[in-house]
């Protein structure tokens, strides 16, 4: 057994790890998704470098943060995700980046085609169909059978690009937020590649509990947060430019701040979380300190199959995320099926089980309850999970 899979059912361990952590009385979060939680020492860490900025004001930022520390942040992100420091810019989170590579997108022409899928986030949607009415291009929207397998997901992809030819740009979600389903990125983008499609892939949810190489997966455009599996002050996230590709991208409204060659050109221009941004090394030492995302993937997957194997047959249970380890990670759907409002349930989980959930709409298979587990998420807890939907389903 790989240590990370054993380490991962090592329960006296993950309760030392989420002894580093400060939570409050209150119900079982399983909506971990939203965004993860700061380590006790990455708190005062932050809370030392608020006060420093506030104390040192512009004479710190000037001298020192924009000409050496900034830059030296910026390179070791790039080093986490194994790519080169010109090929990424710090944005306020993923939508703020995903939003500049759609916008700034130079390679429509009147009448050309963008995909998105029901899968997408709502802001990545929005993005796109405004495109279409600035580029003039069309809009073409598709629906992912349910449930989802590896085959279906890429005949999906395969026959929406040979039935739209005049195709060139599509967003692509690697973990869905609503279901947690992990798509088949590199196949997707194999098969984008044949028909001369680019991909902006949406990373929000990935970084931090998928391992992954942005040139293995043919991805040339994306955006991530810091804030949700990696452990930073939330304001934090990035885009990625493959550099042979920063010409495709315009600089932001004219953005004149950096050279027309440089990729933080293509990003809004603006005083960012100075405090947050200078917390980022210790976040990444922690983060490797654990054991990345190999070990935090584990950890998440086990407890995550901790529930689903106990309650995938149940009738009255539908987990809507298939159990395919290629296409998983910790998030994962399920509904009620006999029962209409899932809202419904998700208020009674709480109030009768003290587990806080949470309802995910917009997928054409309808609404569904998100359930996500934590780092510092213990197998009780999942037990209590299990215990609550054979009560209620």
């Amino acid at each position: 057994m790989p240590d990370n899979t054993r380490r991962a059912r090592d329960e006296a361990f993950w309760q030392t790890f989420a002894d580093r952590y400060d939570l409050q009385p209150g119900p079982v979060n399983l909506e971990n998704g939203y965004f993860g939680r700061m380590s006790r020492t990455v708190v005062e860490e932050y809370q030392r470098n608020i006060e420093l900025i506030n104390n040192s004001n512009s004479v710190y930022v000037r001298q020192r943060f924009e000409q050496d520390d900034c830059p030296e942040i910026r390179a070791q992100l790039a080093e986490l995700i194994g790519v080169r420091a010109q090929s990424v810019a710090f944005t306020h989170n993923a939508t703020a980046g995903l939003q500049a590579l759609i916008r700034n997108y130079n390679r429509l022409q009147p009448g050309d085609q963008v995909l998105i899928s029901d899968l997408e986030y709502d802001t990545v949607k929005g993005a796109m169909r405004w495109l279409a009415r600035a580029r003039g291009v069309e809009v073409i929207e598709i629906e992912h059978l349910h449930p989802a397998s590896f085959d279906s997901l890429l005949a999906s992809y395969r026959e929406v690009f040979v039935r739209h030819p005049r195709l060139k740009l599509m967003a692509l979600t690697h973990v869905t937020h609503r279901s947690g389903l992990v798509m088949p990125v590199q196949a997707i983008a194999a098969l984008a590649k044949e028909h001369d499609v680019d991909i902006i892939l949406d990373g929000a949810h990935a970084l931090g509990q998928l391992e992954f190489d942005l040139e293995a997966l043919g991805i040339t455009f994306a955006a991530y947060n810091l804030h949700k599996w990696i452990g930073s002050p939330l304001t934090l996230g990035f885009l990625y430019i493959a550099p042979q590709r920063l010409a495709d991208i315009d600089p932001d409204m004219g953005e004149m701040h950096f050279a027309h060659n440089d990729i933080r050109s293509r990003t809004p221009y603006s005083t960012p979380n100075i405090p947050a941004l200078m917390t980022l090394p210790l976040v990444f030492e922690e983060h490797r300190a654990l054991g990345g995302a190999a070990a935090k993937g584990a950890r998440l997957n086990y407890l995550r199959n901790l529930w689903v194997s106990a309650v995938r047959n149940l009738p009255g249970i539908e987990v809507l995320t298939p159990d395919d380890p290629r296409l998983y990670c910790g998030i994962t759907a399920m509904r009620f099926s006999r029962h209409a409002d899932q809202q419904a349930l998700v208020e009674r989980l709480l109030g009768e089980y003290n587990l806080f959930t949470v309802v995910r709409s917009g997928m054409a298979s309808g609404p569904c309850i998100r359930i996500t587990p934590g780092l510092t998420t213990t197998a009780q807890e999942m037990q209590r999970l299990v215990d609550a939907l054979h009560a209620l389903r």
